[in-house]
């Protein structure tokens, strides 16, 4: 009876064992995220993506240009299969490195072409643009800089913040100023931008309390710093200026927080799958609302207090352009004074 039972028992094995390798090659592999976006920002649009669509998401959240130089590292051994960025600069320095997969889905053209690359490897989200959010207690609009150009006027010393050089948005903030005004003139600006003694911050957070509480009149940041100052219970009486939106001006530049697929990434189907979903409309919007951000196509709904994209002027540069020169820009705030 026991051989019977011993006999029977095998032949169940056996007949499962094809079964269970089907089962493996149907299940949903788990998608790998590197992001140096804060996890509230992408938790709700991860958290609908697994439930739409039952995949599985593994999100590791940090320093964003810490993660693309763990990219640059992995390339002959992919750990990760996506990479969410606060910096176009980033993005296109790790495609022009070789480190990012080309895409080509129609979903790509939801996107305006000078925000996402030119084999579609990394797109843009939504725009955080650069701005000059100021004190109303402090200070008038009428006597605020219009232009960043205006920051190196002394009757402005002492009164304004900006974040370290080492802050993504500041290298690719000066590598836009670089294409536009050439390397002399953008050292010649960054000399004279330190010569007013600004306070020199962490990061931009630190930037819009202390325009709020009054510490400085005014400081540069990212236009959504300035949306989460507005809904502050406290220290909120704060304005903006979108600089440099004169006739003969540049234009506020405006970066993307956006999603890259990494070069031959282990899970490439649910890699672009993740990557179409974020460009759905829907999405867009709940990214939008999320980050206090603005949407990249004008026809979605946004924050009431949120200029929409098409609602003031922008360098027309394209945000590829960022990649030749973002390394080398920070050698150039180096030799201007403005480091770490």
């Amino acid at each position: 009876m026991n051989k019977k039972i011993i006999a029977l028992v095998s032949l169940l094995i056996l007949l499962a064992t094809p079964l269970a390798g089907c089962s493996n090659q149907t299940e949903k592999e788990t998608l790998v995220i590197y992001s140096g976006r804060k996890e509230q920002f992408v938790m709700p649009l991860i958290e609908k993506f697994e439930q739409d669509t039952g995949i599985k998401v593994q999100l590791l959240s940090g320093n964003a240009i810490e993660y693309a130089h763990r990219i640059m590292e992995e390339q002959r051994n992919p750990q990760a299969d996506i990479f969410l960025a606060n910096d176009a600069g980033v993005m296109e320095y790790l495609r022009l490195q070789g480190a990012l997969e080309p895409n080509n889905s129609k979903e790509l053209a939801n996107i305006p072409a000078n925000f996402r690359a030119e084999d579609g490897s990394w797109v843009g989200l939504s725009a955080r643009s650069r701005v000059l959010m100021y004190n109303k207690d402090l200070i008038t609009e009428a006597e605020m800089p219009q232009s960043i150009l205006d920051l190196t006027d002394p009757k402005y010393k002492g009164q304004f913040a900006i974040t370290r050089a080492g802050n993504e948005s500041m290298i690719s903030h000066i590598s836009a100023l670089r294409a536009e005004l050439g390397d002399e003139a953008t050292t010649e600006l960054l000399k004279g931008i330190l010569a007013n003694k600004p306070i020199i911050t962490s990061g931009h957070t630190d930037i819009r309390k202390a325009v709020g509480s009054g510490e400085v009149a005014f400081g540069l940041v990212n236009n959504y710093y300035f949306h989460l100052q507005l809904e502050e219970e406290t220290h909120n009486n704060v304005g903006v200026i979108y600089p440099d939106q004169g006739e003969q001006q540049m234009g506020t530049f405006v970066n993307v927080a956006g999603v890259a697929i990494v070069k031959d990434a282990k899970n490439m189907d649910n890699a672009k799958a993740f990557v179409d979903f974020l460009l759905q409309p829907e999405q867009q919007e709940l990214f939008a609302y999320n980050s206090k951000e603005t949407p990249l196509v004008a026809n979605v709904p946004t924050l009431d207090y949120a200029k929409k994209i098409d609602e003031y002027k922008h360098m027309s540069m394209p945000l590829s352009n960022l990649g030749t020169v973002w390394e080398d820009t920070v050698d150039l705030m180096e030799r201007a004074g403005f480091s770490e």
